[in-house]
C-alpha cells in the first residue's frame, strides 16, 4: 500500500532560496518537511528563503510559513501547517525517510548514501549511486530539474548566467572584511551607483541601476569577497515570489521522491529506481549557481552541515 505524503518525513540541509522552492513545493503536495540552518545564516534572497526564520522567529513565503523550531518538537511540527527551521552543526538525529542536501556546496561535504533510506543531493559535486541515491539538475537549460539516478550533475563553470544583458556584475560582493550595514532594503529600485551600504565603513554600491533582489541581513560579519547581495536590471521581477529555477529543481526533488515511493510499493522494498535511459554526461553551460545563476563563495570558512547562502 502507497504510504500517503503525511507519512513521509523530509529532512532539508540548507534553508536558503533553492532549498525553499523544494520545501515549498514539498508541503504544498502533503509531505512533513524540516529543515535546518547555519546558526547565522547567509542567504542573499532573505525574502523568499525559510531561512529567515533563524533570525527573525518566523517567515512566510507564498502562503507557507516556516518557524525557527527546536529539534525535540521539529518531527511534529512537520506534519502540522509550518516548516521548522532548526539548526544543527550536522545531520540532525531526526527519522527521515528523504535526506536532501540542498547546500548547494557545489561539492559532496558531508552528505553520505546511507544518511537516510532516500538521500537527494541538488547540482554538481556529487555523484548519484555514491555520494547520493539520486542529483538533481540545477543547471539553467534544457536539463534544468532532470533527475539522475546515474552519474552527475553539469560541473560549476563559475560564470554567472546573464539576466537581463548582466552577468558577473549583478553579485555584489563584501569590499572588506567587517558587519554589513545596509542603507537599501530587498526590493528597492535603486540607481546606478547608488550607495546601498558598507562594510566596515567601506561603501558597497549598485553596479547598475536595478532591483535590489537580495541583501543578506544587516549586522552579518562577511569576509572580504564573499557575495553580500545581488541587483536584478528587470525592476519588474517580484522579489517575493519563489524563483522558476526554483520551482523547476522543487518539481525534480518531488518526482524523485514520488518515484521512490512508487518504486518501494510495486517491488516490496525501499530501494531507489534506476533511470532509465543514458547515463547523463556534464554539459558545458550555464553555471550551476544558485537561483539566478549567481556563484557563492564561502572564503575558507564554509561551515559542515549547513547551508551556504544560495543566490
Amino acid at each position: 500500500m502507497t504510504r500517503a505524503p503525511g507519512q513521509v518525513l523530509v529532512l532539508l540541509r540548507g534553508a536558503g532560496d533553492l532549498a525553499t522552492g523544494v520545501a515549498w513545493r514539498l508541503k504544498r503536495a502533503g509531505f512533513g518537511v524540516v529543515m535546518c540552518e547555519l546558526e547565522h545564516p547567509l542567504a542573499v534572497r532573505r525574502a523568499v528563503a525559510f531561512s529567515t526564520a533563524v533570525d527573525e522567529g518566523s517567515v512566510t513565503v507564498e502562503g507557507i510559513r516556516a518557524v525557527r523550531a527546536l529539534l525535540t518538537e521539529a518531527a511534529t511540527l512537520a506534519r502540522s501547517e509550518v516548516v521548522p527551521v532548526v539548526t544543527s552543526p550536522g545531520l540532525p538525529p531526526l527519522p527521515a525517510d528523504v535526506v536532501v542536501d540542498a547546500r548547494m556546496a557545489k561539492r559532496a561535504l558531508d552528505t553520505a548514501i546511507g544518511d537516510a533510506p532516500l538521500v537527494l543531493a541538488l547540482g554538481p559535486g556529487f555523484t548519484a549511486g555514491r555520494d547520493c541515491h539520486a542529483v538533481v539538475e540545477t543547471m539553467r537549460g534544457s536539463r534544468l530539474g532532470r533527475v539522475l539516478w546515474h552519474g552527475c550533475a553539469a560541473p560549476n563553470t563559475g560564470t554567472p548566467g546573464v539576466i537581463g544583458g548582466r552577468g558577473a556584475e549583478r553579485v555584489l560582493r563584501a569590499p572588506a572584511a567587517g558587519v554589513v550595514r545596509w542603507r537599501a532594503a530587498i526590493g528597492d529600485v535603486v540607481a546606478d551607483r547608488a550607495v546601498l551600504g558598507t562594510v566596515a565603513d567601506t561603501p558597497v554600491r549598485a553596479p547598475f541601476a536595478g532591483l535590489v533582489r537580495g541583501l543578506v541581513a544587516d549586522g552579518t560579519p562577511v569576509a572580504r569577497g564573499l557575495k553580500i547581495g545581488d541587483v536584478d536590471p528587470r525592476t519588474d521581477t517580484d522579489w517575493r515570489e519563489i524563483s522558476d529555477k526554483a520551482l523547476a529543481v522543487a518539481g525534480g526533488v518531488l518526482e524523485a521522491v514520488l518515484t521512490w515511493l512508487s518504486h518501494a510499493e510495486t517491488s516490496g522494498r525501499q530501494g531507489h529506481p534506476l533511470e532509465p535511459g543514458h547515463v547523463h554526461q556534464p554539459a558545458v553551460g550555464d553555471p550551476e549557481l544558485g537561483d539566478d545563476g549567481q556563484r557563492q563563495e564561502r572564503h575558507g570558512h564554509e561551515r559542515r552541515g549547513m547551508s551556504r547562502a544560495e543566490v
